[in-house]
């Protein structure tokens, strides 16, 4: 009986810290209730993507609830809640002006769709595959930098959702998964242009074909859903006449993940094939021809002693 004194005692002589305990034991449970939750939906629902938005819906559901509970508990009583929430709203602005735009931006991501995991983006300079977005960080992993083409660095990079909001977001995924790409092939003067046309188209409807058919349903959905002009997915070759040689450049549509392997896979089938056409055809490159040799006029002077 006496211990029971004694806390009711200590309780009384306490209250604030009695409050914190208090507190403390309420946000333990609450914690423990959406670990709980996220664990049970992590198990029943097969579909990967719904099941992460889940489980980020409920990591935003917690924190919001978490803040009410911690405002209505120390406030004291609800009628002060639209004071208190005021007061408390000025003071994260003023001192969090950054994790309320992080916080903010995670909202904006999953409600208007800017990005979600598995999209390549490229946003505040850096490029990468997104691999997660929480509710303060978006984790990417980069590509490029000192690896040519798009092909993973290795490193993992975790950016402020804040930057949505800071500036302009390349997204290479979302609504049309499709690049255009072209490269240059410069073909010399003298060699047979109407077969060396002939090759390269022939070769990059081969090769293409399948991201030409594929994405000209994409790409329509695209037109009617935006104010933007048709564009011609199939590939297409244009030449322009240099000082040293007849510049053709290939262009065409490729999955925005497999520009690079394509891309090798043109270079290597035309040059077999230019290969095979015994001179008919000739890869051009920067050459410097003289034209004559100025005379020299060397003097020697026999008289001169040595």
């Amino acid at each position: 009986m006496s211990i029971i004194e004694d806390l009711t005692k200590w309780i009384n002589s306490n209250p604030l810290l009695w409050n914190i305990i208090k507190f403390l034991v309420l946000l333990i449970v609450v914690l423990s209730c959406f670990q709980l939750i996220r664990r049970y939906l992590k198990k029943r629902i097969s579909n990967t993507e719904i099941r992460y938005k889940s489980q980020k819906g409920i990591e935003i559901l917690g924190y919001v609830l978490l803040t009410f509970l911690t405002i209505t508990y120390f406030s004291g009583a609800i009628k002060d809640f639209t004071i208190i929430i005021g007061l408390f709203t000025a003071g994260l602005a003023f001192t969090l002006q950054e994790l309320i735009l992080s916080l903010a931006g995670s909202i904006y991501i999953f409600l208007v769709k800017v990005y979600k995991p598995g999209d390549r983006i490229e946003i505040n300079g850096i490029k990468g595959d997104v691999i997660d977005v929480d509710s303060i960080y978006t984790t990417m992993m980069e590509i490029g930098e000192w690896v040519s083409s798009d092909n993973y660095s290795g490193r993992i990079v975790k950016l402020s959702n804040a930057f949505v909001f800071k500036g302009p977001i390349y997204n290479y995924s979302q609504d049309f998964p499709f690049i255009w790409d072209e490269f240059n092939l410069p073909i010399r003067y003298g060699s047979d242009i109407d077969l060396a046309k002939s090759i390269i188209i022939k070769i990059a409807s081969e090769i293409l074909s399948d991201y030409s058919a594929n994405s000209k349903s994409r790409w329509q959905e695209v037109v009617n859903k935006y104010y933007i002009e048709d564009a011609e997915v199939d590939p297409t070759l244009a030449i322009t006449l240099t000082d040293n040689w007849i510049q053709f450049n290939l262009r065409y549509i490729v999955d925005y993940k497999k520009r690079r392997v394509t891309k090798h896979l043109l270079n290597d089938r035309i040059q077999t094939e230019i290969e095979k056409r015994n001179g008919k055809i000739k890869l051009a490159s920067t050459t410097l021809e003289v034209i004559k040799i100025p005379d020299v006029n060397v003097k020697i002077d026999t008289n001169k002693k040595s």
